[in-house]
């Protein structure tokens, strides 16, 4: 059994479209899939602050998707979020490591999303998630994921002490130009995997994000990841930072796109 949860509170937005991202998404998958989201958090306006604000703000949705995804992978689902930025994992992370401590975390983005409170240049709070996760800072939502345990892939944009805590916590790093689903699946080694992927890994131009960087994966290039870890081995999957432009045409396209690219993951769903 599948179970959809979608976050539509605000957790460090700064860009206008990503719950509405987030929302779309869970749409689609609930009608391709035959669900019902279980939908987290009131809407909000975009707001350019710091994460001192912006983590205290999303106390509600933060706590509501920690409870969700405790809820959901003690009754055995296969859980799949769709979240409006990646600073939802500093709570849906932690909670899924509990369950599934030996797991690895595949961890599919443009970004480290390394940085600490100590490191960042920009205050976003997407851009320590990860880091918030593997327990270098404390974010108030636990921690519990083992860095040497997380294979982070796509990533192209790491500032310069945020490399330096990478490479001193022990993540697996795999270039775009490297990323491919033999490399990934050997990084991953046979165990069970939750999944995150930012939108942003993308080479710009196919799913709309507000930090979108050149020079990245293509969307073949993702089903091609997913499709070589056996679909019965993904416990879960985090959809992040699809920024919806308001444009109806732009939007269905990504969003057909996105379930393309994941649809290796649902390939045993009929009989989960």
């Amino acid at each position: 059994m599948m179970e959809v949860i979608v976050s539509q509170g605000r957790i460090g937005d700064r860009g206008a479209g990503m719950i509405e991202g987030a929302a779309r998404t869970a749409r689609a998958l609930a009608e391709r899939y035959g669900l019902e989201p279980r939908l987290v958090g009131t809407p909000s306006g975009p707001r350019d602050d710091d994460w001192t604000a912006s983590l205290p703000a999303a106390e509600e949705t933060l706590s509501g998707l920690a409870q969700a995804v405790s809820a959901s992978v003690a009754a055995g689902r296969r859980t799949v979020l769709a979240v409006n930025t990646c600073s939802a994992s500093l709570a849906t992370l932690p909670a899924a490591v509990r369950a599934y401590p030996d797991c690895v975390v595949l961890w599919i983005d443009a970004h480290g999303d390394f940085n600490t409170p100590d490191t960042t240049e920009s205050g976003y709070l997407g851009g320590m998630a990860l880091s918030g996760a593997c327990g270098l800072w404390e974010s108030g939502y636990g921690a519990g994921v083992d860095p040497s345990r997380v294979v982070l892939v796509g990533a192209r944009d790491i500032d310069p002490p945020e490399r330096e805590l990478l490479d001193k916590a022990g993540v697996r790093i795999i270039a775009p130009a490297e990323a491919t689903g033999q490399r990934v699946a050997a990084a991953v080694g046979g165990a069970q995997v939750w999944v995150h992927i930012d939108w942003d890994v993308l080479e710009p131009g196919t799913v709309p994000a507000d930090y979108h960087v050149p020079d990245g994966l293509l969307p073949e290039k993702v089903r091609e990841i997913l499709g070589a870890i056996p679909a019965a081995d993904v416990l879960g999957i985090e959809l992040a930072e699809f920024a919806a432009t308001g444009d109806e045409d732009t939007d269905a396209r990504a969003t057909e796109s996105i379930l393309d690219m994941i649809a290796p993951v649902f390939a045993t769903a009929a009989a989960r």
